[in-house]
């Protein structure tokens, strides 16, 4: 009889939901989802996504990733845990530099301004706006939560390797039809998550990311965010 196949194989454990899509199509497809259906993505599907990813390069191979999956009680369980605890004074690190400038802090602005409008929520109605932003902290519903965490004295260039494999995370991702949800908003509730995965204090948590297949009826789910045209922040020199 074959044997069955380990969850410890690198490999596709499952087919992906589109023969025909490549790279390029999972990353016009990829999106920030923050709405999610309740049914989980099977076990095998979430760990071959997370162990292909790890082909990501990084910088002399340091692989400077660690990585935790929760579903099921005890992802409830670090809700709950997140849910009753205070809003920390300090993030696990500054998200976005001081006095954000041109043309950085306009592009934040339209993001945000477009996202709410998108779900009908005005400037005025704060307190909706504040309901929206929390819903970071249950992972917009997803039933899969991931947390990446790095050594912290590790530098720049380990971050970006952090970044690396976190975009080709999410392109697996997509490629299997599930959706995610890049967070660093998980830098501000630090604490509890620390507390609840018995971080050591070395380890730095860089972000989260919601995973499971997209509530595609929500209108939240409707909305792009825009990207500036290559002429704004791309050049080309020495071609024909």
């Amino acid at each position: 009889a074959a044997r069955p196949r380990s969850l410890r194989s690198a490999e596709p454990l499952l087919p992906r939901c589109c023969d025909t899509m490549n790279v390029s199509d999972a990353v016009r497809q990829r999106h920030s989802v923050r709405a999610f259906k309740p049914e989980q993505p099977p076990a095998a599907m979430v760990r071959s996504i997370l162990e292909q990813a790890a082909r990501a390069p990084s910088g002399g191979n340091l692989q400077p990733w660690h990585v935790h999956a929760l579903a099921g009680e005890p992802l409830a369980q670090l809700l709950q845990l997140v849910a009753t605890a205070p809003m920390q004074e300090e993030p696990e690190y500054a998200v976005y530099p001081p006095e954000l400038w041109e043309p950085y802090r306009t592009r934040r602005w339209r993001n945000a301004e477009q996202l709410y409008t998108a779900i009908g929520i005005p400037r005025e109605e704060r307190v909706a706006r504040l309901q929206q932003m929390q819903k970071n902290a249950a992972f917009f519903g997803a039933p899969v939560g991931i947390f990446i965490s790095m050594d912290r004295r590790m530098g720049p260039p380990q971050w970006a390797d952090l970044g690396i494999y976190l975009q080709t995370v999410m392109l697996l991702a997509t490629e299997q039809g599930l959706g995610t949800c890049a967070q660093e908003y998980w830098a501000f509730r630090s604490q509890p998550v620390r507390a609840f995965l018995a971080l050591p204090p070395e380890r730095l948590l860089f972000a989260g990311l919601a995973l499971g297949w997209p509530d595609e009826g929500a209108a939240i789910n409707q909305w792009r965010s825009e990207r500036d045209p290559f002429e704004a922040w791309g050049e080309m020199r020495g071609f024909d």
